[in-house]
C-alpha cells in the first residue's frame, strides 16, 4: 500500500540513536495492527517535535489544516460552552500524516468519536515518586487489579515508556464522565487510606515523596492517556507497551521496550497481550465507599 512522501525522513528524532523520521514511519506501518485498536476513532492530543526531542516540542488537541488530508476533524463542546475543532484518525494513512508532522506521541481519550460523553475505559495512571522501587510499582499495579477484580472488573497492565503503569478497564458504554471520574478516584483513595506510605490519591508534590501516586484524573473529560504501541518523546525512544499480567514481572521498568525492542515484540507476538480487551462486556460497579 503506498503511503504520502515523508520529506526529512533522515532527520532524528531522538538524539543518541539511530531513531530518524523515517524509523518513525516504518515502524508505525508495522505496528499498526496493533496500534490502530487503541488509537483510531478517539479524540487525539499529540507530541509534535519537530526537530526531535532535543528541542522544543508542543502539544496540540485542536485540528489546524496543515495536518494532513488523512487526519480528521471532530467538533466538540469545550468547557467554556464554545465549539472547537479536535484532531482523530481513522486509519494507518492519518497515523502516517502526524509522522510527517513530527508527531511523536499519540494520546488518547476514554471515549469513541461516535459518543464522546460516555467512556468506553478507565485509566489508573500510576507514577511513582523518585526513588520508589520498581518493584513497589509492579506491587500496586496488582493491587489495582486485586481491587478491580473484587468490583468484578477484568484489567489490563500497560508499561507507560516512562517511569511507571497503566492499569487499564474496558468498560460497557453508559456511564457519563462525572460517574467514571467518581469511581475512579473512590479505588485510588481507599487504595491510599489503607496502605498511605506506600500510594497517594492527590497529585501534590509535597504529599509524594516516596510514595506512588495513583492518578485517576485520567477519566475526566478531555484528559488523555498515551496510546499503547505509541513512541514517547524520551531518552532512548521508549513505547508505551501493553502486557500481560504475567509479562509485568519481568520488566525493569516503565521504558522496558525501545523502537527495536517493541518492533521485534510486534514481530514474535504470537497473540494480543491484551486478549478479549475489545470484547469485554463489563459495566461500571457503584463507587467503592
Amino acid at each position: 500500500m503506498a503511503h504520502s512522501v515523508l520529506t526529512h525522513p533522515e532527520r532524528i528524532l531522538w538524539p543518541g540513536t539511530a531513531y530518524s523520521k523515517q524509523s518513525l514511519a516504518d515502524y508505525c506501518i508495522a505496528v499498526a495492527p496493533w496500534l490502530l485498536p487503541g488509537l483510531a476513532e478517539r479524540p487525539l492530543s499529540i507530541l509534535r517535535c519537530p526537530d526531535g526531542i532535543g528541542a522544543e516540542c508542543f502539544f496540540q488537541k485542536h485540528h489546524t489544516a496543515g495536518l494532513g488530508a488523512h487526519v480528521a476533524s471532530l467538533m466538540l463542546r469545550e468547557k467554556s460552552g464554545a465549539r472547537a475543532s479536535y484532531l482523530c484518525v481513522r486509519d494507518l494513512d492519518g497515523v502516517l500524516d502526524l509522522v510527517q508532522m513530527n508527531t511523536l506521541e499519540f494520546h488518547v481519550w476514554g471515549a469513541r468519536v461516535d459518543d464522546v460523553e460516555h467512556p468506553d475505559r478507565l485509566v489508573f495512571d500510576l507514577d511513582p515518586a523518585p526513588g520508589v522501587p520498581w518493584r513497589e510499582v509492579i506491587a500496586v499495579a496488582r493491587e489495582v487489579r486485586d481491587r478491580l477484580r473484587a468490583a468484578g472488573l477484568a484489567s489490563f497492565a500497560r508499561l507507560t515508556g516512562g517511569k511507571g503503569v497503566h492499569v487499564v478497564v474496558p468498560i460497557v458504554r453508559g456511564p457519563d464522565w462525572t460517574t467514571v471520574k467518581a469511581f475512579c478516584r473512590a479505588v485510588a483513595e481507599a487504595m491510599a487510606a489503607d496502605a498511605p506510605e506506600r500510594c497517594v490519591a492527590t497529585a501534590a508534590k509535597a504529599k509524594r515523596s516516596g510514595r506512588i501516586f495513583i492518578d485517576w484524573l485520567r477519566n475526566a473529560r478531555g484528559a488523555t492517556a498515551i496510546a499503547s504501541w505509541s513512541p514517547r518523546a524520551r531518552a532512548g525512544a521508549p513505547v508505551a507497551m501493553p502486557l500481560r499480567w504475567d509479562e509485568l514481572g519481568r520488566t525493569r521498568g516503565g521504558n522496558d521496550y525501545d523502537l527495536a525492542a517493541a518492533l521485534r515484540r510486534a514481530r514474535t507476538l504470537r497473540s494480543d497481550p491484551w486478549q478479549g480487551f475489545a470484547d469485554l462486556q463489563q459495566s461500571l460497579p457503584a463507587a467503592p465507599h
